[in-house]
């Protein structure tokens, strides 16, 4: 194979590969399985996240990217380099260009070391480009009209949600509170409500499962966990209602944020999002309700994405296509 073009969503909760021509090929928890003492990585990927909360305590299981930035170079770089390889193989006669994303609020440091961490893992050119502006891409819109468009991206670790036209941001922001803060609110609110302590993965399924933003018909789950008082396994049965009660605080900051996003849009732009609706993307828009919750406090329609997961991946890598074309205003390193 000669060179080719890569779109990766670096996520902090996954990662997703686009190559040009073939779509998404690889998707993977962002997590590595490390040996502690001669920091040996074990794993990466799905194989290392069957590891979280079971390792012996010679191997730790980290997630080396942190609300969407880099927490850790050197694990981050090999981690890139892994999905890289078993995304082209070793079979290239050219270094790939790569398209990385970045949130919209990262400070050109943050911005310098994902670009630095994609070239030593195999780049030969590399372009940054904004989660919402990939998700718009992605989601099938032409964000190069003079048009406004409301994106709303809710990855695991940040939430990025700005308006978008000619091309470029308009105004944005970017907060803390995404898919991770969620499981954490269940994992605190088993804790305080039921004396039961529960794991990351089990916040997840109770999230996926039963999670709500809005009010629904009452659904059930049963859940095991660790009683906190006699420190046995222990089942009890959540309803959906409670898992409503556990998120409020952190989709009423998602909710908050839009609507302070759609206070600083020039009118214009406004006018143009309330005829065409906000656009979610990201596995956190999936939380049932969210869209309605959206809708309900700002007056305007909200909708998903039609593959809201890979939105970002897919734009991403279609970004570079649009570079080349002159259409974006991108960044850039060689």
């Amino acid at each position: 194979m000669f060179g080719t073009d890569i779109g990766i969503d670096l996520g902090t909760a996954s990662v997703l590969v686009y190559v040009k021509g073939q779509g998404i090929v690889l998707k993977e928890p962002s997590v590595v399985a490390i040996e502690k003492n001669s920091k040996e990585i074990l794993a990466v990927g799905e194989d290392a996240r069957r590891m979280l909360g079971r390792t012996p305590g010679n191997i730790v299981a980290i997630r080396p990217l942190r609300e969407g930035v880099i927490s850790d170079y050197d694990i981050t770089e090999k981690m890139l380099k892994y999905f890289i390889m078993k995304s082209v193989g070793h079979h290239l006669f050219r270094k790939p260009r790569i398209a990385v994303c970045v949130p919209s609020s990262v400070t050109e440091v943050e911005r310098r070391a994902v670009e630095d961490a994609t070239k030593q893992a195999g780049a030969r050119e590399v372009f940054v480009i904004e989660e919402p502006i990939a998700a718009a891409i992605g989601a099938g819109i032409d964000i190069s009209r003079a048009m406004g468009s409301m994106v709303v991206d809710i990855g695991g670790g940040t939430t990025d949600v700005a308006v978008i036209s000619l091309g470029g941001t308009v105004v944005s922001t970017s907060l803390k509170v995404a898919g991770d803060n969620f499981d954490e609110a269940i994992v605190r609110y088993m804790r305080k409500k039921h004396n039961i302590l529960i794991g990351e993965r089990t916040a997840e399924d109770l999230k996926i499962n039963i999670g709500t933003a809005f009010r629904r018909p009452p659904i059930n789950m049963d859940v095991r966990g660790r009683n906190l008082v006699t420190g046995l396994p222990k089942t009890i049965n959540v309803t959906s209602d409670e898992m409503f009660e556990a998120l409020q605080e952190s989709v009423t900051s998602i909710v908050d944020s839009v609507h302070f996003i759609l206070e600083k849009t020039p009118p214009e732009l406004a006018s143009d999002i309330s005829d065409r609706g906000i656009l979610m993307t990201g596995g956190g828009s999936l939380l049932y309700g969210l869209d309605m919750l959206i809708k309900d406090k700002t007056g305007i329609e909200a909708f998903i994405a039609e593959d809201s997961i890979s939105c970002v991946a897919i734009g991403t890598g279609k970004y570079i296509e649009f570079e080349s074309t002159g259409k974006m205003k991108g960044k850039r390193r060689k």
